[in-house]
C-alpha cells in the first residue's frame, strides 16, 4: 500500500509528507499505522479531482521556499527538512527529508539543508537555461 502511495507524491505533493510518516514504521506497523494508510486512501477518494496543472501562459520568475526544523524527531532527534520550488505560480519541485545525521544547533542543521537546496536551485536554473526559458 505504502508504494502505491508513494508512487502518487509524482503529482499530489500535499500527500508526501503524511506518506512518508507512514513509511517510517512500514517493517512493523501498528494498527495505528495502518489507521493513518486508510485515512490517507479515504482522503484520495473525496479529493480524486485534485492535482497539478500547468498551463501554457504562466511566468517563469523561480521562487523556492525552504524550512528546517532541529532535532525534531521524538525518536531519532534527526532534523527533517523541506523545500518547495515555483516556476511562476506552478509548483515545479518538492523535498521532504529526515536527515541522516544529527545537527548539534538548528543553525547547523539549516546550514546542511540549504548547502543542498542551494544546489537544487542551481540545477533547476540551468535547465531553464537550457530550456531558454530564463
Amino acid at each position: 500500500m505504502i508504494g502505491t502511495l508513494l508512487y502518487l507524491t509524482a503529482s499530489r505533493p500535499n500527500l508526501q509528507f503524511a506518506i512518508c510518516m507512514c513509511a517510517r514504521y512500514q517493517a512493523r506497523p501498528t494498527e495505528k499505522h495502518v489507521h493513518a494508510v486508510k485515512r490517507i486512501f479515504q482522503y484520495l477518494r473525496r479529493t480524486v479531482h485534485r492535482g497539478l496543472w500547468y498551463l501554457k501562459d504562466f511566468s517563469v520568475s523561480l521562487t523556492a521556499f525552504a524550512d528546517v526544523d532541529h532535532a525534531g524527531c521524538q525518536y531519532t532527534r534527526q532534523s527533517t527538512s523541506g523545500s518547495v520550488q515555483f516556476l511562476g505560480e506552478r509548483l515545479i519541485s518538492w523535498s521532504s527529508k529526515r536527515k541522516k545525521s544529527s545537527a548539534i544547533s538548528s543553525t547547523e542543521a539549516e546550514y546542511i539543508s540549504l548547502s543542498g537546496f542551494c544546489a537544487q536551485i542551481l540545477w533547476t536554473r540551468s535547465q531553464l537555461s537550457d530550456y531558454r526559458l530564463a
